[in-house]
């Protein structure tokens, strides 16, 4: 699904560019020196999905096509970025582009990989990206609000989004990222054309060594977690060396590997299974002769809206959509038997599609 992407971010040397070679296949150059990331690099994780194999083995599908999450491996920030240090604004607006936000924190002692503030202390490191983000966040409260009290003059209309974002400046002011304002309905809907960066949702990973395998708890993880509680914020430990060894290993060799360390999946999967449910992402999947497949929308989407991501022409003549549920589809082995067996609905324009519905749309 075009369009929907997280930014990975986090200081340099804590594992970004290692994590992402083993999302992506490709090699982000990570090297053990700020700033070895420039461009973003961006990277698409398909999302395994067992359901889409049985399926396509019922229907005899040429091909499988699975959801994915897009992720842009961001270069590490630095204290000062808000006002240009280290490479700064160029970031910030990377960042700006992006959905949500991976937030890479290292929680690993390795005396031959310099940290850039001399130490680890992952709450700090945590408190020094999210400030810079607060900073040019203010930045763009304080411009937008001597805008708006200029335009306001002359229209009333603007008095309320006026009014907000003087809310905005007070609640960044102590160093509170917006995701942490309270904001009703229309106040979300007036926030929402500035694309504030600490409104962004956060999953925060704990990059943890091979030495705390299998658990990947250590006491840096224990203080992620407890300040990602503090703020409502989801996290998930994870050993980025880990995953890029892995990633070199073919698919059926994985499972043994895992299985050899006492894991049960890789923490890749696990990562681009939370970034999707962060996003508020579900799929609902198709499947015939000619491919069986994943489509993204967002969880409350209805079946028109859902038409519309095959192509919009189906979305414009929609008349119905043919729902089976996927137990039902693999209990029965397919849709004529489901439809046999009155496990086959046929649902109208403002259905909400549930998360593996297996859905055949007519249209005109």
């Amino acid at each position: 699904m075009a369009g929907l992407s997280c930014g990975i971010v986090g200081l340099p040397n804590v594992g970004k560019s290692t994590l992402f070679n083993a999302l992506t296949a490709n090699i982000a150059e990570a090297s053990n020196y700020p700033f070895c990331t420039i461009d973003p690099n961006v990277g698409v994780v398909p999302l395994e999905d067992e359901r889409l194999d049985k399926l396509s083995k019922l229907s005899k599908s040429e091909q499988i096509i699975p959801a994915s999450t897009q992720f842009v491996d961001i270069a590490g920030l630095v204290k000062g970025a808000s006002k240009g240090e280290g490479l700064g604004n160029r970031f910030l607006s990377n960042i700006r582009e992006t959905d949500a936000i991976v937030h890479i924190v290292r929680c690993f002692d390795d005396p031959g990989v310099v940290h850039v503030a001399g130490q680890v202390d992952p709450v700090e490191d945590i408190e020094v990206i999210n400030t810079e983000l607060v900073l040019a966040d203010l930045q763009t409260a304080e411009k937008a609000a001597d805008k708006l009290e200029k335009q306001s003059k002359g229209k009333k209309d603007l008095l309320p989004t006026l009014e907000l974002m003087r809310r905005v400046i007070d609640h960044l002011n102590v160093n509170a990222p917006l995701r942490t304002m309270e904001l009703n309905e229309s106040e979300q809907d007036l926030i929402h054309p500035y694309q504030f960066l600490t409104r962004k949702t956060v999953l925060y990973v704990a990059n943890v060594s091979e030495e705390a395998l299998p658990e990947m708890e250590n006491e840096y993880v224990s203080k992620v977690r407890e300040f990602a509680k503090k703020e409502g914020s989801e996290m998930l430990s994870i050993c980025a060396k880990l995953e890029e060894e892995i990633a070199q290993l073919d698919k059926e060799e994985r499972g043994g590997f895992l299985e050899s360390i006492g894991l049960t999946e890789s923490g890749l999967q696990r990562l681009a299974r939370a970034s999707f449910k962060m996003l508020g992402l579900i799929t609902y999947l198709t499947t015939g002769e000619k491919e069986t497949r994943a489509w993204t929308i967002h969880d409350g989407d209805t079946a028109v809206v859902a038409a519309g991501k095959i192509h919009g022409d189906i979305a414009n003549g929609f008349i119905r959509a043919e729902v089976v549920a996927y137990d039902d589809m693999v209990q029965f082995g397919g849709r004529v038997a489901a439809k046999e067996n009155g496990k086959m609905r046929s649902e109208g324009r403002d259905y909400l599609v549930q998360d593996g519905d297996v859905i055949l749309f007519l249209h005109n």
